[in-house]
């Protein structure tokens, strides 16, 4: 038998949209002789709906849609991801995170997702109930056990006493093969741990893996596709393309199919794809078309211009040099550099006077203050000429406006409220600045886009003489080590300190990730692909004095 993996890239509410995507997919798999399409986890609706699913008209649309999906499928059978409506006389949650298989027009059968993640940016115990059966669709003589993306996932969670997996192999002993449809949001090395689960799954029941799963950007999660056929011995024997919609025909006769990218990911590779997936569809999605950025000649914005240009072309975005008194002819050179390697629209505009008036105006009352304060003071100044400039720029022409700092300055509060933090979208607030590096390096591995002297330069942000983001912060490459461990592996000053850093320097540095909270909290959206981004899946007190 001939099995269809369809991963899709849903529009979360636009349910004429998502049938189409799905019709469209079992008309392929018709076209391929299948006998099954399978469809990620809540397909339909697209993942994650978040407080939709608290309207009635939401739930309805979504209804009504499936019955008309049911009415146009071709003839095969469709394992779909939908949500379910339970009785209102039951206790609990009114809804389930579902999987339907639908034969002849008709919904035979429905599995119910039975652990519903809730921690870092997931919350489904919010809106969902947990199904507590474990069930098999039979197609053609043969037994597939289903499974909804978390219930696969016990082992690596540790926190859930059910094992739907245990428990739906103690039921059934003649299982042909274990089914996962999911909606898995893509971070840096997850596809590592994802293999290292189904394999040792597999090995485990001595049986093959279909796992499809969704694709595309949903505000800040990516979501990576990959859906593969993993055989009884752990081997990838068929994959599906990362990071756009593909099908996947697999050979139930032998467990084979074809592989679409190699079953090793390239991690590097992976994150790039990543970023310039999330940057289209955000754009896209939003209903934009193009967008606008502030080029400084440093490797923050060449990077972000270079992501926002792979996505979506460079007719679509427009780069604008804004330099103060403080501005190298350097990194005017670089920033002319790369939106010429780029072909993107250049533009310049100079900001020293409007600099000269803010301070003329502000004089009289801080004539008397220190110059240190008076210092940061102009600093910020410019970064807020910059920022108000690039959003005129949005609003006259209706760019969207990318942010270009990066997760180390987010963490430790080296960037401008109102300032280099305008925005819509932070494209690389989830990329550390050593990763930042490497990206922009894997850029440049055909031929030279952002300029060697961005990437090799030291950093500074020139908004006042000779300065160095060194003179501020420590090296990037001990900052960066400290807050991984900080920020994904959750350790404090003493368990930090431990590992051989300075004591006074983790103190100081988890200072700022402390005092800096309000700022990050008013940042514009930004792309996950780190194990813990700033955003909704960290949820940290503004006002707070947690100092351990």
């Amino acid at each position: 038998m001939k099995i269809a993996l369809v991963q899709t890239n849903p529009l979360i509410g636009d349910f004429r949209y998502n049938c189409r995507k799905i019709l469209d997919g079992c008309l392929a798999a018709v076209e391929k002789s299948c006998s099954l399409a399978i469809f990620p986890e809540l397909a339909l609706s697209g993942y994650p709906p978040h407080d939709l699913l608290e309207r009635s008209a939401f739930l309805a649309a979504h209804d009504q849609a499936l019955s008309d999906l049911c009415e146009q499928l071709p003839g095969i059978d469709l394992l779909l991801g939908c949500i379910e409506q339970r009785n209102s006389q039951d206790n609990g949650k009114k809804l389930h995170n579902s999987a339907y298989l639908i034969r002849d027009g008709k919904i035979v059968q429905r599995i119910q997702k039975q652990l519903l993640p809730t921690y870092d940016v997931f919350d489904e115990k919010r809106w969902f109930e947990p199904g507590s059966v474990s069930e098999v669709i039979k197609i053609d003589g043969l037994r597939l056990g289903i499974s909804i993306c978390e219930d696969i996932w016990h082992s690596e969670i540790g926190e859930y006493d059910l094992d739907p997996v245990q428990a739906l192999f103690a039921a059934n002993s003649d299982v042909d093969c274990l089914v996962n449809i999911s909606a898995s949001p893509f971070q840096r090395n997850k596809e590592t741990v994802r293999h290292r689960i189904f394999k040792a799954i597999c090995t485990k029941y001595h049986v093959p893996l279909l796992y499809v799963n969704q694709v595309g950007g949903q505000d800040s999660l990516l979501f990576d596709g990959r859906s593969l056929l993993m055989d009884s011995s752990g081997t990838v024997q068929a994959k599906a393309l990362g990071f756009v919609e593909d099908i996947l025909i697999v050979d139930s006769d032998d467990w084979s199919g074809e592989l679409h990218e190699p079953a090793e990911e390239n991690p590097l590779a992976a994150v790039h794809d990543a970023l310039v997936m999330g940057v289209r569809d955000y754009i896209g999605k939003c209903g934009f078309q193009s967008v606008v950025l502030g080029l400084s000649g440093g490797i923050d914005s060449a990077l972000t211009a270079a992501l926002a240009v792979e996505a979506i072309g460079p007719e679509n975005v427009t780069g604008v040099a804004l330099p103060s008194p403080y501005s190298s002819e350097d990194s005017m050179e670089d920033a002319e550099a790369l939106a010429n390697n780029l072909a993107c629209t250049f533009e310049v505009i100079p900001i020293s006077d409007l600099f000269a008036t803010f301070k003329k105006s502000l004089h009289p009352l801080l004539a008397d203050t220190p110059s240190s304060v008076s210092e940061l003071t102009e600093q910020n100044l410019q970064a807020r000429i910059r920022g108000n400039l690039l959003m005129a720029l949005s609003n006259s022409f209706g760019h969207l406006l990318l942010s270009t700092g990066n997760k180390s300055e987010m963490a430790v509060g080296y960037c401008t409220l109102y300032g280099d933090m305008n925005g819509g979208l932070a494209v690389i607030s989830d990329v550390p600045k050593q990763l930042v590096y490497e990206l922009s390096r894997y850029i440049n591995r055909e031929r030279e886009i952002i300029p060697l002297r961005s990437i090799t330069k030291a950093p500074t942000a020139e908004l006042k003489p000779e300065q160095c983001d060194q003179d501020d912060l420590p090296d990037y490459e001990i900052l960066d080590q400290i807050l991984e461990l900080h920020l994904e592996k959750y350790l404090g000053v003493q368990e930090i300190t431990a590992r051989g850093f300075s004591e006074e320097l983790v103190s100081d540095i988890l200072r700022r990730v402390r005092i800096n909270e309000y700022k990050r909290k008013q940042a514009p959206i930004g792309l996950k692909v780190t194990s813990k981004a700033f955003g909704s899946g960290r949820r940290y007190p503004n006002a707070q004095n947690f100092r351990g």
